[in-house]
């Protein structure tokens, strides 16, 4: 089975997380994958390494035709039965079949405006309301289906703390985020400020970072709150940690929970769009309202000093990984989904 995975995607981020990680995971289970997208230093190695090729492409503004035009020379070249595009710029510039050779195939990780999906055959919603916002909008039901994303099942050592210029003896919360007023980290540096055993982590990079940089300063706690940077680490990170925070204001779907599930880190997270679908309230994460800054407080409070609390969280959350979100079970809900497809369009070849 031929697949071109076509994505404009920016330098890093949560979608480009899941596209790499499910380009991979297809390619590992037997699926011919080539990739369409923009030139990225950090993500197109990994799939050259992996032995998919890639046709590095500008998806510029409505000017840039050439895009399209290649991607019908890539399309007539690699002959894929299935065309899947990820966001709305990688789906606008990607053309449909005219001749029934193939099906494009659109998947989405947020509300996005469905102009620009007018010609997609089929769609993916990577969490259950996505595909109800897909119902509302007027798709069919059969042309719709609902693939979680997976958090791949990676280990490594802790990164040294003293490396980031933190103690021993201290409570790590780790955020890995874009830094990006959606992403709430504002909250959750105003939450620590009277938590003196708790450090926050910031893996992530963004418009707003000397904004919570001087937020983190007029608090009077610069010293305990760490801004990484964009990493690559995230396992490594996640086994440093004792907390994994995820303080969004707005998330449709936030790979983060399930990486600190896979990683066995106990969970705090806010009640935005996304994680609320999934985590239960003191069974596998502590949940608290979206902007509720003393609500957070507590619940850091709570779970810091509580290791039977921290315990039930992490085995509780594991276990949630293992039955949903690992890369067997997403692959294995892909290839149904495309075989389903393409025998429903006599397109098996």
């Amino acid at each position: 089975m031929k697949v071109l995975q076509v994505m404009a995607g920016a330098e890093q981020g949560g979608a480009e997380t899941a596209f790499i990680d499910t380009c991979l995971a297809l390619k590992e289970a037997g699926v011919e994958i080539e990739v369409a997208a923009r030139a990225n230093k950090g993500r197109n190695p990994r799939l050259e390494e992996a032995g998919i090729k890639i046709h590095t492409l500008p998806f510029g503004g409505k000017v840039d035709f050439y895009t399209t035009w290649k991607l019908k020379q890539i399309i007539k070249d690699f002959d894929p039965v299935i065309v899947q595009t990820w966001m709305s710029r990688g789906t606008v510039k990607t053309p449909a079949s005219k001749d029934g050779k193939y099906l494009k195939v659109s998947r989405l990780g947020g509300y996005y405006d469905l102009k620009y999906y007018k010609t997609s055959d089929y769609f993916i919603a990577n969490t259950p309301d996505i595909k109800s916002y897909l119902l509302r909008e007027g798709v069919v039901p059969s042309r719709v289906v609902h693939i979680n994303n997976y958090a791949p099942a990676e280990s490594a050592a802790p990164v040294s703390r003293e490396e980031l210029s933190t103690p021993d003896k201290v409570v790590i919360v780790l955020a890995l985020a874009r830094l990006h007023e959606n992403k709430a980290l504002d909250i959750l540096i105003r939450a620590v400020e009277d938590l003196p055993d708790i450090h926050v982590w910031i893996a992530g990079v963004g418009p707003l970072q000397q904004e919570l940089e001087e937020l983190s300063c007029s608090l009077g706690i610069p010293e305990r709150i760490h801004f990484l940077g964009w990493r690559n680490d995230r396992a490594a990170l996640m086994a440093a940690s004792d907390i994994v925070c995820v303080p969004s204001r707005h998330e449709p779907f936030g790979n983060v929970f399930v990486q600190a599930w896979a990683n066995k880190v106990p969970l705090i997270t806010s009640n935005s769009e996304g994680p609320s679908q999934y985590v239960h309230d003191e069974e596998d994460a502590l949940v608290f309202a979206v902007d509720d800054v003393d609500g957070l407080k507590s619940a850091l409070r709570e779970l810091s000093a509580n290791e039977t609390l921290q315990r039930k969280l992490s085995e509780n959350g594991y276990q949630r990984y293992l039955g949903e979100f690992t890369k067997e079970k997403t692959v294995e809900t892909y290839l149904k989904f495309y075989k389903d497809i393409l025998a429903r369009e006599s397109l098996i070849r």
